[in-house]
């Protein structure tokens, strides 16, 4: 991840393109191409070509406030996606999804604490989003997409701890009473945020999909900040 400025942003209809990198639909593909540095400390060259092939694309839009400053957009839910970087080991095909969220506040103002999943289920994917707000109200979402990406909001277990990170970041999904959900593979672990593959039984049926944790009151830190800046490297001036 690479802050730049905006004389690096490219963006037409079907296209986003950010300094040496883009993504862009094609014949029903979306198509990202990378050529990015990492950040500290390994700094190495990522450059390579990721497709994802959406079963459907939705029109669903979430509001995670009563006054809508956050939205989620699940895009492409359901999908099949295709990995080949220039690095050994980087090339895989799996299941995948597309999605983004929208915001006009900082996220730490209008949240404390939020737990997302996506599962992959035999008929489509189901996704939880539960988030505790300032206001002391709670988002608890739970909706399905079959494979043509209808969406519909289902009844979901109770949330369910399972073992803190390395970071002592607390974590919680959905998981039918007895389970214990339980990490496969770590993704992303830092002192506010945690991404990985997670094992949890959701109405019967053991699925396992990617699960984030994000503590916004430790995120809301000033000592946290300078940590981010040296995670995410800034080009302020980009020429094509």
């Amino acid at each position: 991840m690479t802050d730049r400025g905006t004389s690096a942003l490219r963006q037409s209809k079907d296209l986003l393109k950010i300094g040496p990198s883009q993504m862009a639909w094609q014949d029903r593909q979306l198509v990202i191409d990378i050529n990015e540095v990492s950040s500290l400390p390994l700094v190495s060259r990522i450059r390579g070509q990721i497709r994802l092939t959406p079963s459907a694309v939705t029109s669903v839009e979430l509001p995670l406030t009563t006054d809508g400053a956050h939205v989620w957009r699940p895009f492409a839910p359901t999908s099949r996606i295709n990995v080949d970087l220039e690095s050994k080991g980087w090339q895989f095909d799996g299941h995948g999804y597309f999605d983004s969220n929208f915001g006009t506040r900082p996220l730490e103002q209008d949240f404390s604490y939020w737990t997302w999943g996506r599962f992959p289920t035999q008929d489509g994917s189901t996704c939880f989003y539960d988030a505790d707000r300032r206001d002391g109200t709670r988002l608890e979402a739970s909706i399905a997409f079959d494979k043509n990406g209808l969406a519909s909001l289902v009844n979901a277990p109770p949330r369910t701890p399972f073992k803190r990170t390395m970071w002592a970041l607390r974590r919680e999904t959905r998981a039918d009473a007895g389970v214990i959900p339980r990490q496969i593979k770590p993704m992303l672990d830092a002192p506010f945020y945690s991404r990985s593959i997670v094992e949890t039984q959701v109405n019967g049926e053991v699925v396992r999909g990617v699960h984030e944790a994000l503590d916004l009151n430790r995120y809301g830190q000033p000592l946290l900040k300078p940590m981010l800046a040296m995670r995410v490297p800034r080009r302020t001036k980009w020429k094509f």
